[in-house]
């Protein structure tokens, strides 16, 4: 049996020939370390999920999973400058470490770091296998098999072929109706969106910088959010462009472009009735916001002038029409040469970032609060964004895995946009 790329693995394929584009995970296991057992255990399940013998054919757009046996070796990170150091200095060398694209491929590597009694099992894949909800259900059952707990994250047969955006837009022609429909008004968009300061279009290479909102801050969030009728996700967003702006000053003195644009990966499992326990697969949808963001404005109302783009999106169902979008770049791009199409998209679709978002809560329960697990996540930046947030909540506290591509940012001034989004949150408060 075989299985065909989706628009979005097609797309995430084609990003891939410009600067690797790849996702990494790590999961803190409150366990100590034995290597052996963890090795045999993540081998064996491999197998029998029948995740074992990649292959990909480009040409045709179709990719197998043939089975039989495999020795997935797990690299041990030594720690010389703390775990903290290292994970962050891992998770950067795999974003940037290529896969083989065609042919026999294996999408995934495995890395642990040893912290005292507990351990950081790192899982690197090939973005085009899987999106972030099978990987986490993987890498759940890996831990709760170690770890002698229950239940799993997957169930017996796993479907590695599932059906996705083909079987969905025939049912859906007023989605692609729609979606055409919106495309004056997105163009209008792109043309008044403030361009990034690329150093060098050919340096693709991303950074990444890993920090933490702690109990209090998330409180903080999800209590202002309430009060002021946003969801976190809107908040997030526009915290990130507040924390942008400084980057785009230029803006303010532009004829036309003067607003800035950010986008935002949805998780369209659910809109699909998508069973993730039983199904391994990439199912993603995205949107963009745009907003002048002028000096001075509150981020109250920034959130709720944000909430009204957002709103409008969820109810017409817009993110479900992202194949749309995709085709159409997809065709763009391949008529610019391999010179110009890294400067591509800043130049005709210029975001100047990205959140992905992830609530673990629902997806890995934690009944034993004497040995929580903690998780991080990166994703490449890809050459449609210069920075992304991969957000994931777990237990009570955010861990945000932050990429940059380092020809638009150094790391001092990531550094300075990492202080001032926290400071925002400080910030906050709900006025009576």
């Amino acid at each position: 049996m075989r299985g065909k790329l989706n628009i979005f693995q097609r797309t995430m394929l084609q990003w891939n020939g410009l600067h690797p584009y790849n996702a990494v995970h790590v999961v803190r296991v409150p366990q100590p370390l034995e290597m052996n057992r963890l090795r045999l255990m993540i081998n064996r399940e491999m197998e029998q999920f029948g995740l074992t013998g990649f292959s990909l054919d480009k040409r045709k757009g179709a990719f197998q999973y043939q089975g039989g046996a495999v020795q997935n070796e797990i690299r041990m990170i030594p720690v010389d400058q703390g775990p903290q150091a290292a994970l962050q200095k891992e998770m950067e060398a795999q974003l940037n470490a290529p896969f083989r694209d065609h042919g026999d491929i294996h999408p995934f590597r495995f890395f642990v770091i040893q912290e005292g009694g507990a351990f950081y099992l790192g899982l690197t894949y090939f973005h085009v296998v899987a999106g972030a909800e099978s990987i986490i259900l993987l890498l759940k059952h890996f831990v709760n098999k170690y770890m002698g707990q229950e239940p799993p994250g997957f169930r017996i047969p796993l479907d590695v072929y599932p059906k996705g955006y083909g079987a969905l837009m025939p049912r859906s022609p007023q989605l692609v109706l729609q979606k055409f429909s919106s495309v004056p008004s997105m163009v209008r968009i792109l043309r008044r969106s403030s361009r990034l300061p690329f150093h060098d279009f050919r340096d693709q290479s991303n950074g990444i910088s890993v920090f933490s909102l702690s109990s209090d801050e998330l409180q903080k969030l999800l209590r202002v959010g309430k009060h002021w009728r946003v969801t976190l996700n809107d908040l997030f967003l526009a915290l990130l462009l507040q924390s942008l702006s400084p980057f785009a000053l230029k803006r303010f003195s532009a004829s036309r472009r003067r607003q800035m644009t950010v986008g935002s990966i949805v998780n369209i499992r659910r809109d699909l009735g998508i069973d993730s326990l039983k199904t391994f697969g990439l199912f993603l949808g995205s949107f963009v916001v745009s907003h002048g963001v002028p000096e001075g404005i509150s981020t109250e109302q920034l959130s709720r002038e944000i909430q009204q783009q957002t709103l409008k999106i969820k109810e017409e169902r817009l993110y479900l029409a992202t194949p749309v979008e995709l085709w159409v770049g997809r065709l763009l791009l391949s008529c610019q040469s391999p010179e110009h199409q890294k400067s591509f998209f800043p130049k005709y679709y210029p975001l100047w970032g990205g959140i992905t978002n992830m609530n673990l809560n629902p997806l890995w329960e934690q009944h034993d609060a004497t040995r929580p697990i903690d998780y991080f996540r990166a994703v490449s930046t890809g050459p449609i964004t210069p920075l992304v947030l991969s957000v994931t909540t777990v237990r009570d506290v955010v861990n945000i895995g932050l990429t940059f591509k380092k020809t638009v940012f150094s790391l001092s001034e990531i550094k300075g946009l990492i202080s001032d989004f926290r400071n925002a949150i400080n910030h906050l408060e709900v006025r009576p």
